[in-house]
């Protein structure tokens, strides 16, 4: 089925692609020479790797105007995202999301051992003003990188110091500017320099982001009606929670927040093939209001007076040495050492309610990668080992906000010692058969060992007072390409992936809804997904890029929420109400399988085209019949239409998703129901104009509107409308 808000799409843009077949006159050319470093952590052309691979410049991020590096996804058309609020954005890959893809900031690893399979909004903690680009992958990537990456990988590059060259002594460089949008009123103020001399260079890059409450859409979409409006929210008058009337219910109250990114980069070069690089980060944010839980469920009553996530901080501190040229039988090293630090946490308390309930996490990791590379004519062939251990401490209180006493309260993670441990070797080659043939392959063996321990019996007298889990696991991958002539590529790649259960899975107690507690299963198995990719990549004229992909997937030993039983109980009390026990349980079988199509054409030396669409379809096996799989989004896309002729820039551009219907809902999951119209979640279409003027070589305005017509619409398994009408205005300075 093609659904009408993608027809609409085609017929305002497809002018413009036939039109670009015909005309040649281009001084651009597009070729199969891009260069990608995520397929294999070294540089490589995408016409030597057999993997589909998406790469986002900074330039599309610059021009996208954009408020978090998850709305640039979302609006890339390169992946799908969920938002339970505004502070957040959970991307999904080939019907995989959370802890089932792998986020990578500079070839360190964000996922940690409390990652959760629901939806992560970890993303935002990377600023997208220091990015010099972000490459997906697609598909099992376990080979490379290991455990988590089932769907894929999003590898986001920060930009790297420069060096001076030739006879300039000192390279001073820099970029800052001022950015308002109307739709939340949004306040972000940015600024980067580089300043690099023969041999030490620094880059530094600040921004700081000021969200308030997020106005959604006030035109009714593909359904006649408008849906999400907040009619009503809590307030504390006189001490007691009180349900006030919202002046506008198209205003989503209580939704806004504020955030601050640094990055800081230092390089020295000891010689011309020995450069030293220190790379230091620090993301943060004020409270961030749990929007999906703040709504009224009903006409006289609010489940929770308030719910938000604490400050959401994010360190870094990595290492590298890279050395080409060297002597003997590898040419080239990369080495690294790297500390996170990471602290999150959930308050939370129920409507009439005096105990404000507090949950803290902080996590320390450290980690290694050693990858040695050696080049021939034909072959290029990596080793890597990597290594990484964790620990976490979780801690928890109730507080009477009246009196502000402190009491004991049961932690969402065991309140003893958490650790994860990974050492792992891999080995990946290409080789150059001939000119038309490229062999890709590679095998990866890495040992995991979790552990937890269970101190307190207070609040749950567990059968055991520790888990302990030891895995271990293989994974492979093999791809072709045969390239007929230049401008042709078509690959077929078959790999293997892998996630092994973490804390979150094997230790959590939570309750993810009233009358659900999730208890620990020390007994949880690794997932496992075996894949097969077919793609064509097609250039006509040297101006225009076609690439399809298709993809079929095994997932097997699938983690679903399930009944469960504690101390022999299906039923405990928990919380002030009888709430049935689940746990995570190795139970599921499912397949998955989809397309994606994108085109890129060269109209003129001014126009140019984008285009993105991508659809997956996934089903869990059953005895009976097979079920929907959740965390499936909808068809979707992205069309932009793009003029570029000094000094002037404009982009007109259109966002698509299809219908959802409530029948391809896994009822009671992470794909949130509840969140949806009885007949699931409507399609939607929005247009998006922005343009930007350069002033002089240093002064720029950029200035557009996204969401021109305010549709209200609400992204697939979100608890937030998205922006409506958003005016924005951006003022930039570069020296």
């Amino acid at each position: 089925m093609i659904y009408h808000s993608t027809i609409i799409c085609l017929i305002v843009f497809f002018p413009f692609i036939a039109f670009g077949q015909e005309n040649r006159d281009s001084t651009h050319k597009v070729s199969l020479h891009e260069v990608i470093v995520s397929a294999n952590k070294v540089e490589e052309t995408t016409r030597s790797v057999a993997q589909q691979v998406n790469v986002i410049s900074s330039s599309q991020i610059k021009r996208s105007s954009n408020a978090t590096l998850a709305e640039v996804l979302q609006s890339s058309g390169a992946v799908s995202v969920q938002k339970s609020q505004q502070g957040g954005g959970s991307p999904v890959i080939r019907g995989f999301e959370a802890n089932k893809i792998l986020l990578v900031i500079d070839g360190v690893r964000m996922n940690n051992l409390i990652y959760r399979a629901g939806h992560l909004q970890n993303i935002i903690t990377v600023d997208q003003y220091s990015l010099e680009k972000t490459e997906i992958l697609y598909g099992p990537s376990s080979t490379v990188y290991g455990s988590d990456a089932l769907g894929g990988v999003i590898h986001m590059i920060t930009r790297s110091p420069r060096f001076a060259t030739g006879q300039t002594g000192l390279l001073t460089t820099g970029n800052s500017f001022i950015h308002y949008a109307a739709a939340n009123h949004e306040k972000t103020g940015h600024s980067d320099f580089i300043i690099g001399g023969k041999r030490f260079s620094s880059y530094t890059s600040l921004t700081y982001s000021d969200f308030e409450d997020l106005r959604m859409g006030t035109r009714k979409g593909i359904i006649d009606s408008v849906f999400g409006k907040r009619y009503y929210y809590v307030e504390q008058i006189n001490g007691k929670d009180s349900i006030v009337l919202n002046d506008d219910p198209y205003l989503q109250k209580f939704s806004g927040y504020r955030q601050y990114h640094l990055v800081q980069k230092f390089a020295f070069k000891q010689r011309d093939n020995i450069i030293h690089s220190l790379n230091l980060q620090r993301s943060n944010t004020n409270n961030i209001p749990r929007y999906d839980r703040s709504t009224l469920p009903g006409p006289d009553k609010f489940d929770y007076a308030e719910w938000y996530y604490g400050p959401q901080l994010r360190s870094l501190a990595a290492y590298q040495v890279s050395i080409h040229s060297m002597p003997g039988f590898f040419n080239r090293l990369n080495a690294g050492i790297n500390y996170q630090y990471s602290e999150e946490s959930r308050h939370q308390r129920k409507f009439n309610s005096l105990n404000l309930d507090n949950r803290f996490e902080k996590v320390n990791s450290i980690g290694y990668t050693v990858t040695l590379q050696k080049i021939t004519a034909t072959h290029n062939l990596r080793l890597g080992t990597e290594g990484r251990i964790e620990r976490l401490k979780s801690t928890a209180f109730r507080e009477t906000i009246n009196t502000h006493e402190k009491q004991p309260l049961d932690t969402r993670y065991p309140d003893g010692k958490n650790s994860m441990q990974f050492y792992a070797l891999y080995a990946t080659h290409t080789w150059k058969v001939t000119d038309k043939w490229i062999l890709n392959d590679g095998l990866r063996f890495q040992t995991t060992h979790l552990y937890s321990e269970f101190v307190s019996r207070d609040f749950f007298p567990f059968p055991f007072t520790e888990s302990s889990q030891r895995n271990s696991a293989l994974t492979g991958s093999i791809g072709i390409n045969f390239l007929p002539e230049s401008d042709w590529k078509i690959s077929t790649l078959i790999s293997t992936g892998f996630r092994v259960p973490n804390v979150d899975n094997t230790g959590k107690v939570f309750d993810s809804q009233p009358g659900v507690l999730i208890v620990p299963n020390p007994n949880l198995k690794p997932e496992k997904t075996y894949n097969a990719d077919f793609s064509i990549i097609k250039i006509f004229f040297e101006k225009i890029k076609w690439e399809n992909t298709v993809f079929y997937t095994f997932y097997r030993n699938a983690s679903v929420l399930d009944r469960f039983q504690f101390s022999g109980n299906d039923s405990v009390f928990y919380d002030g109400e009888m709430s049935g026990v689940f746990a995570s349980q190795n139970k599921r079988k499912a397949f998955i399988t989809g397309f994606s199509s994108s085109l890129f054409a060269e109209i003129t030396s001014s126009f140019s085209f984008r285009g993105t669409l991508s659809y997956t379809y996934g089903r869990i096996q059953t005895d009976s019949s097979n079920i929907p799989l959740d965390h499936i989004p909808p068809v979707f896309g992205h069309a932009q239409l793009s003029y570029t002729r000094a000094p002037l820039q404009v982009d007109f551009s259109c966002d698509f998703n299809g219908w959802k219907k409530i029948s391809d809902y896994l009822p009671n999951s992470e794909d949130n129901e509840k969140y949806a119209t009885p007949d699931g979640m409507p399609g939607w279409y929005i247009f998006n104009l922005s343009t930007s003027y350069n002033l002089n070589k240093n002064w720029q305005i950029q200035a557009g509107c996204n969401n021109i017509m305010d549709t209200q619409y609400r992204l697939f398994a979100s608890g937030i409308n998205s922006a409506g009408r958003n005016i924005f205005v951006t003022v930039r300075f570069q020296w």
